[in-house]
């Protein structure tokens, strides 16, 4: 805290505020087209976007919109804009301020842990929800292993997620290859000593070693050998493969949402692989057992976490609710998928490109291409 009584406050302490629906202020300095591309959603939020420019003479035109009975945090892009406003607003008499360190680009790299469930024998998986984004990965644990799946870029909080729960991570499975965020799949394997597995239909174009993920592959985790077991489920990739965990757990990769089903023209293909999804989802998944928790890559909306922050339903719900899997035809279908489409990621091609190894941007490109919501489900707007 500096002499105004001006403090930061960290994506972790705000992560922890929307979640438990705790009523927060957010002043966002953005510019407009950045503040309607993205920007921090919740229960119990309460948003104003003023562009920094316009705030650069002071912040009287706005100080009676600015509430005095709650909590105000100001953002922007990086850090510095916000703090500049946030001293102008205590000087301007009010106490409860704060700036967002680190800015969005801090927001977009929070990963928030959820515990799911119990395994057998005492392993555990976890949920990581990248609040800013809309990603999720996993972590299944058993006997002091671990595996990964669908790793983000922000590597290091796995390993220290993995390492406070003394287990050794023995592999990192990509369900497909991404578009929308940086996978950190094959740079966690590296530095874990771990098998790397990747769709190999997906991985026609990657320059780098990797472990097929196929069905039929053996992959356990743990001297109980908790069961990962693959499942061709193309459609949002050509190579998209869904993982039944231990029997209980389906981790649908980018193929079902919560509230959506996943969108098949992110590679271009999107009237080839039309039939694909339709058949994953309507013939595939119908034979699986129906009470399996569903565990998506990705959610579209903050109205798709649960009370405990977590992403999941079962699958006979989803059958029920999910508009994506009560399409009446299959003219229907396709036309939704291919024809209503929300805009695409932001940079999603230059993404692909470094998922498959033919580029390398340096920590701060990264951080800029993924920067937006994942807009990956066909019905996220």
């Amino acid at each position: 805290m500096n002499q105004t009584g001006l403090k930061g406050m960290a994506a972790g302490e705000l992560a922890a505020k929307v979640l438990s629906e705790e009523p927060i202020f957010i002043l966002d300095v953005r510019n407009e087209s950045d503040f309607q591309d993205w920007k921090i959603e919740g229960k119990q939020v309460q948003i104003l976007n003023k562009p920094y420019f316009e705030l650069l003479d002071g912040v009287e035109e706005i100080i009676g919109q600015i509430p005095d009975d709650r909590e105000v945090l100001v953002v922007c892009a990086k850090e510095g804009s916000s703090q500049f406003v946030a001293e102008q607003l205590i000087e301007q008499g009010k106490r409860q301020v704060a700036y967002l360190l680190g800015g969005m680009k801090a927001w977009s790299e929070h990963l928030e842990p959820v515990k799911i469930g119990d395994l057998k024998d005492g392993g555990s998986i976890y949920q990581f929800v990248r609040l800013g984004k809309g990603c999720l990965s996993y972590m299944v644990f058993s006997g002091g292993e671990a595996a990964v799946i669908d790793t983000l870029r922000m590597t290091e909080q796995f390993e220290r997620f993995a390492a406070a729960h003394h287990a050794v991570i023995k592999h990192t499975l990509d369900t497909h290859l991404h578009a929308d965020h940086i996978s950190g799949g094959r740079k966690l394997a590296e530095d874990a000593g771990a098998k790397y597995w990747l769709p190999p239909k997906d991985a026609d174009e990657v320059v780098f070693d990797y472990n097929p993920l196929m069905e039929g592959a053996d992959i356990t985790v743990g001297q109980t050998r908790i069961a990962i077991q693959p499942l061709y489920s193309p459609g949002h990739t050509i190579g998209s493969t869904s993982l039944i965990v231990d029997g209980t757990y389906l981790l649908s990769g980018d193929i079902l949402f919560v509230a959506s089903i996943g969108r098949p023209d992110l590679a271009g293909k999107a009237e080839d692989w039309v039939s694909d999804l339709r058949e994953t989802l309507y013939e595939r998944y119908k034979q699986l057992p129906e009470d399996l928790i569903v565990l998506p890559a990705h959610f579209g909306s903050m109205s798709e976490l649960s009370k405990d922050g977590s992403v999941s339903a079962r699958l006979a719900d989803l059958y029920r609710d999910n508009p994506g899997l009560n399409m009446a035809s299959a003219a229907e279908f396709r036309s939704t998928v291919t024809e209503k489409l929300p805009p695409q990621p932001n940079a999603y091609q230059k993404i692909r490109q470094t998922n498959m190894g033919k580029i390398m941007p340096d920590s701060d490109e990264q951080r800029e291409m993924e920067i937006g919501p994942n807009r990956c489900a066909v019905h996220d707007r």
